[in-house]
């Protein structure tokens, strides 16, 4: 069964490209674009991990990071921050909050999945065989 991540990125120029890469790594995204529409949709389904900018319109990252840790431990849904500032004022602020892992943009795309898979608890063999692309070994 596919991962579903919740992405939360009002930008269209990161937003879209995202979506590619963790659906072309094998995860189900499901994309909202402020602070808002993420609350809404955790009311609605609790995805396997969210993806969560830091900047974002009507409620910031912060405070839809403190509303899904009232519900939901790191250990049950972990969160990873996204944000362009990488003030250490903001890893720390994301960390007292209960952030997973902070991440500043501009990321690398092989880092990003790399630490993705490993908060949803997946080998590059489990996430292949969870896409269906698990290769032969060779002999």
């Amino acid at each position: 069964m596919q991962k579903v991540i919740l992405l939360v990125e009002d930008e269209p120029n990161i937003l879209d490209p995202l979506e590619f890469l963790l659906e072309r790594n094998g995860l189900k995204v499901d994309s909202v674009v402020d602070g808002a529409a993420a609350c809404r949709r955790l009311e609605e389904t609790t995805p396997d991990l969210i993806l969560l900018d830091v900047m974002i319109p009507n409620i910031d990252g912060f405070e839809v990071l403190r509303t899904v840790r009232a519900k939901h431990s790191s250990e049950t849904l972990p969160v990873l921050m996204l944000s362009a500032k990488g003030q250490e004022a903001d890893r720390l602020k994301a960390r007292a909050l209960g952030a997973n892992d902070f991440i500043t943009k501009p990321f690398s795309n092989d880092d990003l999945v790399r630490r993705i898979r490993r908060h949803l608890g997946l080998t590059d063999a489990s996430a292949a065989q969870a896409d269906g692309t698990a290769s032969e070994a060779c002999s």
